[in-house]
């Protein structure tokens, strides 16, 4: 952030004029002021821990609510997509199958939702004291992981259950947790900069989580693909992460050259977020 101090187009008062301060974002390349964000990061801190309480506050069942709703949906998948429809999950057993790729999914789609309605929610203090406002967007997905967290005890004691041991690929999930937090934040810079201005997508984002959910491999193998489909079906950025879960924690196959075009998407969305964010960060409060 760049200070100026220009008086000569100032009324004298008296023989001193008058200072004017004027604040002007700073202009650079690079949409990220990461000594900026550190210097904040009690306030990121905060936004969190604010979000969590929120979420659990009056609430009879607690921090249980971070295990009913996958827990609930995995058991609906099972009977339905595992049972009737009989859909393959490449030698694992179902439930675990499907609660693997829950726990992303939810991570995911939880960080999204809070991101995309982060700034309208904080639009009180946005208006009134200055901050960085990308706080606000990565508050959003930060919060979720205390409730994946809670259910990954949950995934642990079924992979007991089952007998199933991690490979030595399980180094690489906290990789895999983060490109999910990476995919969330991509989608929820984009989202949050718009629905300042338009207040559709907030209502929309429902919508659209329930057909991502089916268009992601949670209820059904990557492997149902065709092949000379696979390379397009990675342009969902979450077949990387929910196929690079399976991998790191059931054993399962290998990640294939999707999960490369996975990540290639989530960076491209990253960046381009960014930069639109950064673009549209003086606007925020005067359409707040």
């Amino acid at each position: 952030m760049t200070f100026s101090t220009p008086s000569s187009h100032e009324p004298p008062q008296g023989n001193t004029p008058i200072p004017t301060l004027i604040i002007r974002p700073p202009k650079k390349w690079v949409p990220v002021d990461f000594h900026e964000l550190w210097e904040y990061r009690e306030l990121l801190y905060s936004f969190v821990s604010r979000d969590v309480k929120i979420r659990y506050k009056q609430t009879a069942l607690g921090f249980l609510w971070a295990i009913i709703q996958p827990l609930f949906m995995m058991i609906i998948f099972t009977l339905f997509f595992g049972g009737f429809a009989k859909i393959p999950s490449d030698g694992v057993p179902y439930p675990l199958f499907s609660f693997a790729a829950l726990l992303p999914w939810t991570l995911f789609s939880e960080g999204l939702t809070r991101s995309t309605t982060s700034m309208v929610s904080n639009a009180g203090i946005m208006t009134k004291v200055y901050f960085p406002r990308l706080v606000m967007p990565i508050s959003g997905i930060l919060s979720p992981l205390v409730d994946f967290f809670i259910a990954f005890i949950i995934l642990i004691l079924m992979m007991a259950y089952y007998g199933f041991v991690p490979t030595i690929a399980i180094v690489l999930l906290p990789l895999f947790i983060l490109l999910a937090l990476a995919t969330s934040l991509a989608i929820g810079l984009w989202l949050s900069a718009l629905n300042i201005k338009y207040r559709d997508f907030q209502y929309t984002l429902p919508f659209i989580i329930q057909l991502g959910l089916y268009a992601s491999p949670i209820v059904y193998p990557s492997s149902m693909i065709p092949a000379q489909y696979r390379i397009f079906y990675g342009l969902n950025p979450m077949v990387g992460v929910i196929d690079g879960f399976r991998w790191a924690l059931l054993g399962a196959k290998p990640p294939e050259a999707m999960m490369l075009v996975s990540i290639g998407v989530v960076v491209v969305l990253l960046v381009g977020g960014l930069f639109y964010f950064k673009r549209m960060e003086q606007y925020f409060a005067d359409v707040v």
